[in-house]
Formats: structure tokens, C-alpha cells, sequence
């Protein structure tokens, strides 16, 4: 994957969701470039993700439409997993770093949960029973000017916020807030996590620092129904901020699920941890 890096903190920091676009489609080159990086790309939780690049007018004639939520884009990413274990984490993992790369390639792109038209684009995907389509993904030229109704989008959803740290990170159980001193070389990793982009941007990750590992669990903030629970595809975001920031900073460590042997309330759900390799 070395041909596709690009530098982490610049990258994070530039990434931001973009609904208006130029309409020109994306060129074969860059179709290319980003169907390589897709065949390329893996997650560490071993999970098969796939993606499909779909353009907005289908050969059949169909529209794919996102109820006016994105203007004149041309293509269209959706990504698919399997109903399993830690597979809506895998695919917020590999999402969030597709976008990443497209960002730095200078390309627009928008997590998009619920405002997409989700029987078409089922249908253009061949979408077969069991499994599970939660997100899509604009993907274009994003234009200088701005439509009114962006500002009141970004308004609404408070994508400009972030939680601090106290609030995000914590030491040995969740009353214990984990200092930056405390983090040490892992600071870098978390700070890039509390950037990571959300759904209504309600950050629903906790991590909890205990001797050798980094447990990270999903704080339940709304009633999800059931395998579609779309903050653990959040969580798998947050787990991409940390593990390329890791990489970055040439920390060793492995995402596995464990017993992290802490009291956690009822809304806290574990759902796997970085174990330190030294």
C-alpha cells in the first residue's frame, strides 16, 4: 500500500463532507486509481468489505438519487458486508479509509447513512439477502460555492464539534478520565480519533486505557435496531483515525477481542481492544 499513502494528520484534518459538486463524471484514470487502492486495501479485523463505484444515471436508465441531500455529483461509492462479527466495524474502517485516500486525491466525498435512496441503490448493487448496505458515499469535484442548505446541514448536525477528551478517553474504568501525559505515545492516535467524523456526529466511541491495551467500546446513544446498528460503523471509523495514526507513529499493537475486565454501564458495549505489541 505504500503507493497510496498520504499523511495522516493533514489528511484527517482536510476531510470533510462535501454535497455539491461538479457535475463532470470522475475520468478512467481516476476510476482506476481508486478501484486499485479498493483491491489494495484491507482492514485489521479481517472481515471481507466490498464496494461498488456506481455512476448516478445507470445504464438502465435508473437515477440514483440521495433526496437532494447531494447536488451534481456522477458517482456514487456503497459498501457492503456480511451480518457478523465485527463486520459493520470493518466496514467503517475501510470506508473511512477509502475517503481518506480519496481526500487526498484532492476528491469530495460524504458519509451518507439514511438520506439515499437505498431501493435503487440495492438494486444496483444486486444487494443479496443477509447482507447488509448501510452507507454510501458521494464521490467528485466538489465546488467552491456552497448552497445554502449546506450551512444548514452542517448546522443541524453539529459536524464542526467535537467531545474533549474527557469526555472520549478514560483510565482502567469510565470514571477516570485518561490525561494526554497519560496516553503518551498513543496521544497522536487518540486526538486523530476525536476528529473522526460521526453519524449526527454524536462520537459514539469510549476507549478506555488499561495497562497494555486500548479498549474500545460503543456508547449507545440512540436505540438501534439490530444488525443494522449504525455506530458501530462509527466505531470502526474512530478505529481507522487510530490505527493509521498508529502506523504513522510506528506503534505495534493488533486489534483483538479480549476481556478488558472492567465495570462498564448499561449503555457501554465492549467491542474490541488495541493490544501493545513492545
Amino acid at each position: 500500500m505504500e503507493e497510496f499513502y498520504f499523511p495522516v494528520e493533514q489528511t484527517i484534518r482536510n476531510r470533510h463532507s462535501e454535497r455539491t459538486y461538479d457535475p463532470r463524471p470522475l475520468s478512467a484514470d481516476v476510476k482506476e486509481k481508486i478501484q486499485s487502492f479498493i483491491r489494495e486495501s484491507d482492514n485489521p479485523f479481517h472481515v471481507k468489505v466490498s464496494f461498488y463505484l456506481l455512476a448516478s444515471n445507470s445504464d438502465k436508465g435508473q437515477k440514483l438519487g440521495t433526496y437532494g441531500v447531494i447536488k451534481g455529483v456522477s458517482d456514487f461509492i456503497g459498501s457492503t458486508v456480511k451480518e457478523e462479527e465485527l463486520g459493520l466495524e470493518a466496514l467503517g474502517y475501510s470506508m473511512e479509509h477509502l475517503i481518506l485516500f480519496l481526500t487526498s486525491q484532492g476528491l469530495g466525498s460524504c458519509w451518507l447513512g439514511g438520506t439515499f435512496d437505498r431501493s435503487a441503490f440495492s438494486q444496483a448493487i444486486h444487494l443479496e439477502e443477509g447482507i447488509l448496505f448501510p452507507i454510501i458515499t458521494p464521490v467528485g469535484y466538489p465546488v467552491e460555492k456552497k448552497r445554502p442548505v449546506e450551512s444548514l446541514i452542517k448546522w443541524a448536525a453539529k459536524s464542526s464539534q467535537r467531545k474533549d477528551w474527557e469526555h472520549l478517553f478514560f483510565k482502567d474504568d469510565f470514571t477516570t478520565p485518561l490525561t494526554k501525559q497519560e496516553a503518551g505515545a498513543y496521544e497522536f492516535a487518540l486526538e486523530m480519533v476525536r476528529l473522526a467524523p460521526s453519524a449526527i456526529n454524536k462520537q459514539p466511541w469510549r476507549i478506555i486505557k488499561k495497562q497494555n491495551a486500548f479498549h474500545f467500546y460503543e456508547a449507545k446513544t440512540r436505540k438501534e435496531n439490530k444488525p443494522l446498528d449504525i455506530q458501530r460503523v462509527d466505531v470502526g471509523i474512530a478505529a481507522c483515525h487510530f490505527h493509521l495514526a498508529a502506523i504513522d507513529k510506528h506503534l505495534n499493537g493488533s486489534f483483538l477481542k479480549v476481556n478488558p475486565g472492567i465495570s462498564a454501564p448499561p449503555e457501554m458495549s465492549y467491542l474490541f481492544s488495541w493490544v501493545i505489541e513492545e
